[in-house]
């Protein structure tokens, strides 16, 4: 007798879910992600073994080669109180547009009285403006007419008491320009700090290499 032959079924697999978990998940992810600010100036910072990664909520105080130094803070809300605060302490006047500018801009490396002109520059214009900026006035004393990082720094913390402070110098930097910046820390009773540098590989069979490849207890 000949073999009855059953008809073949070919499988079929709806993938408009998945299609639509897709979706989500990069709608999700275009929300979500938060894009690095511009720096104001190429910093090459020196390297390091350090595994230690950057808090959330800091204060990015970078130091240029030739010792300029910008203020910067990742927390947007903190952003516009300090700015509204540093307006009307310093006299200022900053418009809504400018204090937006402040808020959604990066790092700034102006002193008190050229922050209005600069933040009413265009973004292509401060980014510009950002390779010759004189950078904010610093120096070893307390005082916040002089040392204007001092006040940026008093001010933000006043903010938010919880702001962590990141150093990113560059390799170049002469010492006695990061030693302005340390010392304005210390006059503000800030003795913890990060700095910043590039990772490089650990060598192998160090002590360091070793405590990583140690599992951690949990």
């Amino acid at each position: 007798m000949p073999k009855v032959k059953l008809p073949r079924k070919g499988s079929h697999v709806d993938m408009t879910a998945m299609c639509d978990v897709a979706f989500l998940l990069l709608t999700f992810f275009m929300l979500a992600t938060k894009f690095k600010p511009q720096e104001p100036v190429v910093i090459r910072t020196p390297a390091s073994t350090s595994t230690m990664p950057i808090p959330n909520d800091y204060i990015l105080l970078s130091l240029s080669k030739d010792g300029k130094v910008f203020f910067s803070i990742d927390n947007l809300n903190v952003r516009e109180e300090l700015i509204t605060e540093i307006s009307t302490a310093k006299g200022l006047n900053l418009n809504a547009q400018q204090i937006k500018a402040f808020k959604e801009g990066g790092s700034i490396g102006v002193p008190f009285n050229k922050l209005p002109s600069y933040l009413s520059l265009t973004p292509a214009q401060r980014n510009e403006y950002d390779k010759t900026a004189p950078g904010i006035p610093t120096d070893t004393t307390d005082s916040y007419d002089t040392n204007e990082l001092a006040y940026w720094i008093k001010t933000a913390r006043y903010a938010n008491a919880k702001l962590r402070i990141a150093i990113k110098a560059d390799g170049d930097a002469k010492y006695p320009e990061i030693q302005k910046v340390i010392a304005t820390l210390g006059h503000q009773k800030v003795f913890r700090f990060n700095f910043i540098t590039d990772g490089k590989g650990v060598p192998p069979g160090s002590a360091l290499a070793q405590e990583l490849a140690t599992p951690k207890a949990k």
